[in-house]
């Protein structure tokens, strides 16, 4: 039986080989394409460019019919790759309004949702790396 996700893919240029990738991928390695740019404070802050963005996060969408606005991220879909935020909506010709479902690469995180203990362990590896690493030159 032939297998429908490939562990030996690197890349290819051919759209359609990309499209597979993604659509076959499993849930494990498509959560690490929901990695979404930090704001610049947040980068210093960090010292990281982008991260896996989660529920609760405050999100500002950079490109599309709704640029500039900022709102609470609602839900994150693993499995369609898309994200809602809260008040980003369209109205349906019924009169009901729908959430409309967002590219992570369309979206900047301007501030973190750090309740999580596990996130809080995650993110400032960096900074604890660095500071042994100045203690070691002196």
């Amino acid at each position: 039986m032939k297998k429908k996700f490939s562990t030996k893919w690197k890349s290819s240029k051919q759209p359609r080989k990309q499209r597979k990738y993604l659509a076959n991928a499993p849930l494990h390695l498509k959560r690490k394409l929901l990695s979404v740019n930090l704001s610049k404070d947040l980068r210093k802050k960090y010292e990281k460019r982008n991260i896996v963005i989660r529920k609760g996060d405050v999100a500002r969408i950079m490109k599309g019919k709704f640029k500039g606005k900022k709102g609470k991220v609602i839900n994150v879909n693993i499995k369609k790759l898309s994200i809602n935020i809260e008040g980003i909506q369209v109205k349906k010709r019924d009169g009901s309004k729908a959430n409309v479902k967002l590219q992570p690469s369309n979206l900047q995180i301007i501030e973190l949702n750090m309740d999580d203990k596990k996130r809080l362990k995650q993110i400032p590896k960096k900074e604890k790396s660095k500071s042994k690493s100045k203690e070691k030159k002196k």
